[in-house]
């Protein structure tokens, strides 16, 4: 029996914030080196002026201006998991035959990032989309599992079975970071039902004789273009000085856990240290920077919950009903767009790229970095709109749902 998702209001307990603001009164801060700058982490003077902002900030007017955005949740049976309570954001477009798209965010991320392009997709004069965009299990607000080996199968059997129980037999995905793993094992595991993808963050490798031929010969005889060289030094530069946090997250992350539900100091650096590394020059402000951390900080499951994702992950071994890297970066049948963003963490040659799938839309971005849908939404929404609209290569093969489903009009 499918039950209706009702409808969800942030509300974080008065506590959790009275908790947040004494914590932040009694930080103590380490010295730094002289001439410090972000290649050892986040200098000391922003995380001063960013302790003393989260400590006058208001989050009842951030969860206010959250709240404007429909949200909702609902039960979904994870086998061999039970039910987990799992918030999204949902949002119906009005025009006739709108196309279900699954956003899925990463770390660290959060339903937030789909905020941005939820103007952008629903209105007309194009393909329009209805818009679900979950909250991870153990990210945001969603309920998290009791048990060892949820994984990436365990992620996309979620996010599918909340498609499905929103009465969405067939969809779209797109998704950058953990929504590229998640989305792609999607694919790899639903394509009856995932019909197109479209992904930044694109991890490939590259074309082999036996596997991509034709790729392989254009690979052969094709030098790397000036842009493909700077995005092997991205990637280089990513592999070398920007990788710490993800061996840590993916081999002892309860470790981790500890100092990220106890210090909020801790939780504001290790988070905005990534969105001032990550991306191409996006100007932050305090009100962005601290609602996207706060986030993480009134999480349901807790601030150190999101990072077991990566031991999950990084800990699967291959085997039925299973995806791991070698799937997920492999060849899936499903029509596939890509976004190429040069500040991204791992940027490759379009011909690695194509090996991922059937390449119907591809955007080649003279800027923009990791979190595309906050740091380029319009580009975000041209990308899917020239995917799926008239001539594009993924045109017609969602089928659309017109507006609200009259059993749930009522919400």
């Amino acid at each position: 029996m499918t039950v209706a998702p009702e409808p969800y209001t942030i509300s974080v307990p008065q506590h959790k914030i009275d908790s947040l603001k004494t914590k932040l009164s009694l930080a103590e801060f380490p010295d730094e080196l002289a001439a410090s700058e972000w290649d050892l982490g986040v200098p000391l003077a922003d995380m001063k002026r960013l302790t003393e902002a989260w400590a006058k900030w208001d989050w009842r007017q951030a969860e206010a201006r959250l709240n404007q955005v429909p949200q909702f949740h609902t039960p979904i049976n994870v086998d061999g998991f039970g039910d987990l309570d799992i918030h999204f954001v949902w949002q119906h477009s009005e025009v006739k035959n709108a196309i279900p798209l699954l956003f899925v965010h990463g770390w660290p991320g959060s339903f937030i990032e789909v905020f941005k392009i939820l103007p952008l997709l629903s209105k007309p004069g194009g393909p329009a989309f209805h818009v679900v965009a979950p909250s991870l299990p153990n990210f945001g607000f969603s309920e998290g599992p009791k048990k060892r080996g949820f994984a990436a199968a365990q992620y996309a059997e979620t996010c599918h079975k909340l498609m499905l129980s929103l009465g969405y037999n067939e969809y779209a995905t797109q998704g950058g970071d953990w929504g590229f793993t998640v989305t792609r094992s999607i694919g790899y595991l639903y394509p009856d039902h995932c019909k197109a993808s479209h992904i930044n963050m694109v991890h490939a490798h590259p074309p082999t004789f036996k596997k991509n031929p034709i790729l392989a010969l254009q690979h052969s005889l094709t030098s790397y273009s000036k842009k493909e060289e700077d995005g092997f030094k991205r990637t280089k530069w990513f592999s070398k000085e920007g990788r710490g946090y993800n061996l840590t997250q993916s081999t002892k992350p309860q470790t981790l856990a500890y100092a990220l539900n106890d210090s909020p100091i801790a939780l504001l650096a290790w988070i905005y240290e990534k969105l001032h590394d990550w991306t191409d020059g996006h100007p932050w402000n305090d009100n962005d920077i601290l609602t996207w951390i706060s986030i993480y900080q009134f999480s349901r499951m807790g601030p150190g919950a999101a990072h077991r994702i990566y031991y999950e992950v990084q800990h699967t071994q291959a085997g039925p009903g299973k995806t791991t890297s070698a799937e997920t970066s492999g060849y899936i049948g499903v029509k596939l767009g890509l976004a190429y963003n040069p500040k991204e963490l791992m940027v490759y040659p379009k011909t690695w790229c194509r090996t991922l799938g059937p390449v119907v839309f591809e955007s080649d971005n003279d800027a923009g970095g990791h979190f595309y849908a906050t740091e380029q939404p319009e580009w975000l929404a041209r990308d899917l709109r020239a995917m799926f609209g008239k001539g594009g290569g993924a045109f017609g093969v969602v089928k659309g749902k017109s507006g609200y489903d009259s059993d749930r009009a009522r919400l």
